[in-house]
């Protein structure tokens, strides 16, 4: 069985999305760990801000069938893929680690390089898997956020996360 980590993000109807897209995961692969949910301005274009997470499952898929259910759990959430790279999304998931393979495919490449670049991953990562290494540089996820530059993204921690309905609540800094 390999270990899978995935980003999940949206910034339309984004309790909506997050729940849904959470839900989608748990059927596809069952048993999930996830960091908490965090509200993050959007990056590399102006938009409402997201909702981002991280999520963690065992599977017996391979790299590119968990790739493809990705797309359709998008994909049936009405993902639009037509307009411009960074746009609003219904939800997002991305494949950030498939166990330890470095993929550098058209279309596949794992680990993702957000991690090492975007708070709203980074920052989910340490929380639920601190000691992990990543499979390029070396370093443990806790390391890699103690010496991201923090300040430079703006990122808040929910507290409080209803998964079965209502609103997030008590946002705070982070």
């Amino acid at each position: 069985m390999a270990r899978v980590y995935v980003s999940i993000g949206s910034n339309i109807n984004r309790d909506h999305h997050v729940r849904a897209g959470v839900h989608a995961l748990q059927h596809d692969f069952g048993i999930l760990t996830l960091s908490s949910v965090y509200d993050s301005q959007a990056i590399g274009f102006d938009g409402a801000a997201f909702y981002n997470l991280v999520a963690g499952f065992s599977t017996a898929m391979t790299v590119q069938q968990v790739a493809d259910t990705l797309r359709k759990i998008e994909d049936a959430h009405l993902r639009r893929r037509d307009g411009p790279r960074f746009s609003s999304r219904t939800l997002d998931i991305d494949l950030l680690l498939y166990d330890d393979l470095v993929i550098n495919e058209p279309g596949l490449r794992v680990p993702r390089a957000e991690i090492l670049h975007n708070a709203f991953v980074l920052a989910p990562l340490a929380e639920i898997v601190p000691l992990l290494k990543h499979p390029v540089s070396g370093d443990s996820y806790a390391d890699l956020w103690a010496v991201f530059d923090q300040d430079s993204q703006a990122l808040t921690r929910l507290e409080y996360f209803d998964w079965c309905e209502g609103q997030a609540t008590a946002p705070t800094q982070k």
